[in-house]
């Protein structure tokens, strides 16, 4: 018969995390399923270079710690969950030497306004209002991310952005611009804009997309500059999850693939991990990725024609798919630009090979048309400001590349992307940073999209798991019959990063799914009456 428990959740991805937590502590005998041997997925932090250099291989910066349910709720903080949060939060460095523009913690937005206004004062005062009134949406956006999308909501979207700004002469029809139109528009100085491009690739958001051009105005302008480092790597959110998890009676089980989702007349009643049977009475849910969770575990014969089509469709990259290098140092990069400004040695995130818009948007542009672009990266230092991310005297630098989708490039282009990218943008590097040489590199590796696709399942090497387009966000994602997160398999339930709201290290995704749940089964709700969702 094998083991029975009310739930069973398929992986150990932060949002996997999340919900069996909350399942569990709803009075539901839970077992999270991983097949590897590490929980967090994309919270990972490994030695992937030499010993004592940690790095985090996918996420980097969080920004959702002050408003995610479950850092209060499980009490992450007493069980180990510490951060910390950079002064200078995003900035972009020029091998000219020309002063930085640097983007600071909202407390400190005087001194983001004396960066920006070195190009243009009109700017500064644009984008510290806009950056103010975006904040002061804090508990209305929070709500929508801890929430089950609302079918019309994107609809919404056009009277919220003109009564926030409508008075800085943006309407409505602003959410059917692109990001780069709409950054274009407000904003008059390149250096400024060459950063902003970039930070709406961070989120996957495409430049080019037209009909997301309130996601700039809203979610990236309020989470911009918002960002904290977790001491140890981000790893320790995922250790503290389940930390959380045991300490509500969470079963784990480790280096457990499973192979199939079993389907009793029309509901999931279990899953065969192993070759074993471990059966659920009330609920499975599937952290994987769409694609592998209804046609590979589930398939095809349990579905109907729609649900197969529609997952056949869901697509994938390139706007969130990413190359990790990691460097091992002897010193921290010392930037020409740093003359002028010498915060922009300590930037938690420091944008490099950039010299202005039009280079920034080809070498957006490039990965979606399968082409690997120039060698250009945002890179964080992290042993700045977390010691134990590097040895003594030394520092680990990482950073995101743009790339094409993992299927762009075949298996030997791959092999030389790895053993050649890294030193291209060494030289890149080192004209922004006369230090970084190859005498301050002790050694480096690049960890590429098919590698990720390889060891975490992200298909196709797109860490949120699907694609950002209109098409598919909101109550469109991953799409409209399944954007609640049930299924029509009846007990069979989403609440990976294919499901709304994405990928981010938010929870969002397994919080939301819990509620889906909650209200199907009458288990206790998880809303606390001071945060309002």
């Amino acid at each position: 018969m094998g083991r029975t428990y009310d739930a069973i959740v398929i992986g150990s991805g932060h949002n996997g995390l999340c919900l069996a937590a909350y399942l569990q502590r709803a009075g539901l005998s839970t077992v999270v399923v991983e097949r590897r041997h590490e929980e967090g997925g994309g919270a990972n932090t490994e030695e992937h270079v030499l010993p004592g250099f940690r790095f985090n291989l996918h996420a980097q910066y969080m920004e959702f710690f002050d408003v995610m349910p479950m850092v209060r709720d499980f009490g992450l903080e007493d069980l180990g969950l510490r951060t910390v949060m950079p002064e200078a939060q995003a900035g972009v460095t020029f091998a000219d030497g020309r002063p930085p523009v640097i983007l600071h913690r909202p407390d400190l937005s005087d001194r983001t306004h004396a960066s920006i206004a070195r190009y243009s004062k009109t700017d500064a005062d644009t984008y510290q209002e806009l950056k103010a009134r975006a904040m002061a949406l804090e508990p209305l956006l929070a709500a929508g991310l801890y929430s089950p999308p609302v079918p019309g909501a994107a609809e919404s979207q056009g009277p919220l952005v003109e009564a926030a700004f409508g008075d800085l002469g943006v309407g409505a029809h602003f959410v059917m611009k692109s990001p780069k139109m709409v950054i274009d528009e407000l904003f008059e100085a390149p250096e400024l804009r060459t950063l902003l491009y970039r930070t709406c690739v961070e989120w996957g958001y495409p430049l080019d997309g037209q009909g997301t051009g309130a996601s700039f105005l809203v979610f990236i302008m309020w989470t911009l500059g918002n960002w904290k480092l977790a001491l140890g790597g981000t790893h320790t959110l995922a250790k503290t999850m389940m930390q959380a998890c045991y300490r509500e009676g969470v079963d784990l089980l480790e280096n457990t693939a499973v192979e199939r989702v079993l389907v009793e007349d029309g509901r999931a009643v279990g899953v065969v991990a192993r070759g074993e049977v471990i059966r659920a009475s009330k609920v499975v849910a599937s952290n994987a990725d769409l694609r592998q969770t209804l046609l590979d575990l589930v398939g095809e014969e349990e579905l109907s024609a729609l649900w197969v089509r529609r997952a056949r469709a869901f697509r994938y990259g390139p706007s969130h798919v990413l190359g990790t290098p990691c460097f091992c140092l002897y010193e921290a990069p010392a930037y020409k630009s740093a003359r002028w400004d010498a915060e922009i040695d300590r930037c938690f995130y420091t944008m490099v090979g950039f010299d202005g818009p039009d280079d920034t948007v080809e070498y957006i542009r490039d990965p979606y048309r399968g082409v690997v672009p120039r060698p250009a990266a945002g890179t964080w230092v992290n042993s700045l400001w977390d010691r134990s991310q590097a040895p003594p005297g030394r520092h680990a630098a990482t950073g995101w590349y743009f790339l094409p989708n993992a299927s762009e490039l075949s298996t030997d282009d791959w092999t030389e992307v790895r053993a050649t990218y890294n030193e291209r943008f060494l030289d890149v590097w080192h004209e922004f940073a006369p230090n970084m040489t190859r005498d301050n590199v002790l050694a480096h590796k690049l960890y590429t999209p098919d590698q990720m696709e390889q060891k975490n399942l992200m298909r196709e090497g797109d860490f949120s798991n699907g694609e950002f387009a209109p098409d598919q966000m909101g109550a469109n994602r991953p799409f409209p019959e399944a954007s609640n997160y049930r299924t029509e398999v009846q007990g069979l339930y989403l609440c990976g990063p294919s499901a709304y709201p994405g990928g981010g290290m938010h929870a969002a995704c397994g919080y939301n799914a819990f509620k889906a749940i909650a209200e199907d089964l009458s288990l206790p709700s998880p809303l606390v009456a001071e945060r309002g969702y």
